[in-house]
């Protein structure tokens, strides 16, 4: 059986430092770390999605954390075909992904920006998060392709929002094309009322990792503010739904593989209250 590690999607989201979760004398970048890793093997970098990743930050991360303690890095917008400030863009260059200058400069800036944490070992995963309206197709396909070039070597995690990569009988061509390229499958629990809806399948495409993302049952996914989204407290019963599921996920990953359960019901301190519940029913053995 693979290891189980569970942490949440930041540890610097302004809700979590305004709920008072991290105590006194702990609120400074480097506090906030240590208290965080102190109680989680793992945490997803959320703001790598929205500025590209330092180098400088990465080494601080590895330094203010335990052996054994991983990054789940989620890839830049421009690179997973999200909009893109331009003045996100190093160099002045435009946001623009069609422009293979732009794109390469990009890729390198970014790839040299986790290299400490990768040769620390300490890159969990890379995450490449996709538009809703990255939907299955040639195209996708391709795209999917050139990553998997870009990213060789590195664990990468792919994280559909167009339902119809996982409905009937396409979920078994999506499992194919990610293993095709050894990219690890993204397991999602959000409400299951809405036209846009993921199913909470838990295919595992690649033998050493899986990740499992909690965003919540809030029915103004896709609307709203953040706030809206997100903005769910996990009951207990909730949890042990996906215990077994989580379980038997560590067993097809295998001894030397690990999954990763992230909680992003990031609203005050919901997303740590969640992940710690999470790791005690695992650590119990509930199901």
């Amino acid at each position: 059986m693979g290891g189980i590690l569970v942490g949440t999607c930041s540890w610097t989201d302004r809700a979590l430092v305004g709920s008072g979760w991290y105590p006194a004398g702990r609120r400074d970048a480097e506090g906030r770390l240590r208290y965080y890793a102190e109680r989680f093997p793992v945490v997803e970098v959320d703001a790598s999605y929205y500025a590209l990743p330092s180098e400088r930050n990465s080494r601080l991360w590895v330094e203010r954390t335990p052996d054994g303690f991983v990054f789940d890095v989620k890839a830049f917008s421009l690179l997973t075909g999200h909009p893109t400030r331009d003045a996100a863009v190093p160099g002045g260059l435009p946001a623009d992904a069609g422009d293979p200058a732009v794109l390469d400069e990009v890729w390198a800036r970014f790839r040299a920006g986790i290299e400490p944490l990768r040769a620390a070992g300490r890159l969990g995963s890379v995450l490449f998060q996709f538009p809703p309206w990255f939907r299955p197709g040639t195209r996708a396909e391709k795209f999917l392709e050139q990553c998997a070039v870009r990213t060789a070597g590195w664990p990468v995690a792919v994280e559909f929002r167009h339902p119809d990569w996982w409905r009937g009988e396409r979920a078994e061509a999506t499992c194919a094309l990610l293993a095709r390229y050894g990219l690890a499958a993204v397991a999602v629990d959000m409400a299951q009322t809405l036209p846009a809806s993921l199913p909470p399948v838990t295919p595992v495409t690649s033998p050493r990792l899986s990740v499992v993302r909690f965003h919540g049952r809030s029915n103004a996914w896709g609307t709203g503010s953040k706030e809206d989204r997100f903005r769910h407290d996990y009951r207990r019963e909730e949890l042990q739904e996906w215990v077994p599921r989580v379980r038997a996920l560590a067993e097809r990953v295998g001894p030397d593989g690990q999954v990763h359960v992230l909680f992003n019901n990031c609203c005050g301190d919901s997303a740590v209250r969640a992940a710690g519940t999470m790791a005690h029913l695992l650590s119990a053995g509930t199901s």
